[in-house]
């Protein structure tokens, strides 16, 4: 018997199995609508088996893109287009949830593949909790007003909202990866005086408030998660003792996953990466906070994903770009492991 590929009830999300594909930027949006690489990518993964397919981090505002190329929810008209690609997948037994993201003082104003081209890296629009540059070589983001918070927070209400409207089984605020909700969290990029800076209780302020809006905004059945950065990697930093109180916190909420990432609030951290590096991050806030986890990180093998969730290590295994290689993964470990999955019936000679 494979847990990994067992059935999972998170409120009123049924997921066929333990598999998530990861959020990962597609940059193939103009003016943040779906294109027609989305309504091939993502199905085609709800084609290959994936339990949850999460889309990839989503601007609430415009000025919050972390490229011009970003996916969005920040106006009306991008309901249509979200509500085609997850029509699609669910068609073929994926659940899809997706991203809400505001990058922060790492929004930057061109495609990734121009960025060496550019001498000074970044946004001119780029808004953050402090006037603090990611890096040497980027710009310096406007510190964030009282009114700026406000506007934020109306930004993912109204994404919320579309969200809903859209249908998506899940939906997961973007609090990693050096983005603007991290930036509030960590004191490399935090450096305010006000309620909104400082102690633990104030820097994580920011980010309860946005998901005391989202869970408000959002029916009792659809689960929320949080993707944190359970560590900095900076001397300094945001540590892991910090992310299991938070954990507590936003279960305390209404959370129900936090995604357990790490690093990238600075260009100067330092660590190494190797197979489940960030394995025990969810399994610790897993433990000590109570609270459903979801291990990511360089998880490759079939034995290493189902090694993590038979032994309670994590309630779910998200893989990134593996799934970029393999869109068929799930029903390739399937088979390995002994576990019969429905195949689409064009495919079933190859099964």
């Amino acid at each position: 018997m494979s847990t990994l590929f067992s059935e999972l009830r998170i409120r009123g999300t049924l997921l066929r199995n333990r598999l998530v594909m990861s959020p990962m930027c597609m940059y193939s949006s103009e003016d943040g609508f779906v294109s027609d690489w989305h309504l091939v990518h993502y199905p085609t993964r709800a084609v290959g088996g994936v339990g949850l397919i999460i889309l990839e981090a989503t601007a609430v505002e415009e000025r919050g893109r972390i490229s011009p190329l970003d996916l969005g929810i920040y106006r009306d008209e991008h309901v249509e287009g979200l509500k085609r690609v997850v029509q699609l997948c669910k068609e073929f037994g994926a659940k899809v949830g997706i991203q809400l993201a505001h990058a922060g003082r790492k929004a930057e104003d061109y495609p990734p593949w121009e960025r060496e081209k550019v001498k000074v890296r970044g946004s001119r629009e780029a808004i953050a909790p402090s006037p603090i540059p990611f890096g040497e070589n980027w710009l310096t983001p406007r510190e964030m007003t009282k009114e700026d918070i406000e506007d934020v927070k109306s930004s993912y209400r109204k994404a919320v909202r579309r969200a809903v409207e859209v249908g998506f089984d899940l939906v997961e605020i973007h609090s990693a990866h050096g983005y603007l909700i991290h930036e509030f969290l960590s004191p490399v990029a935090n450096r305010r005086e006000d309620e909104y800076g400082g102690s633990f209780e104030n820097r994580v302020r920011f980010l309860l408030e946005v998901v005391r809006i989202a869970r408000k905004e959002l029916p009792d059945s659809v689960p929320l998660s949080v993707r944190i950065s359970a560590v900095d990697y900076v001397e300094g930093g945001w540590i892991l003792e910090e992310s299991v109180e938070l954990a507590k916190l936003l279960k305390e909420e209404g959370v129900d996953l936090i995604d357990c990432s790490s690093g990238r609030i600075a260009q100067e951290e330092s660590f190494t990466e190797y197979p489940g590096h960030q394995v025990p991050f969810a399994e610790r806030i897993s433990r000590e906070a109570g609270i459903g986890t979801i291990a990511v990180g360089m998880i490759r093998t079939y034995e290493q994903a189902e090694e993590i969730v038979s032994n309670g290590r994590a309630d779910l295994v998200a893989i990134g770009r593996k799934f970029l290689r393999d869109p068929y993964l799930p029903l390739r470990w399937a088979k390995q492991a002994g576990v019969k999955m429905e195949v689409p019936r064009q495919y079933i000679r190859a099964w």
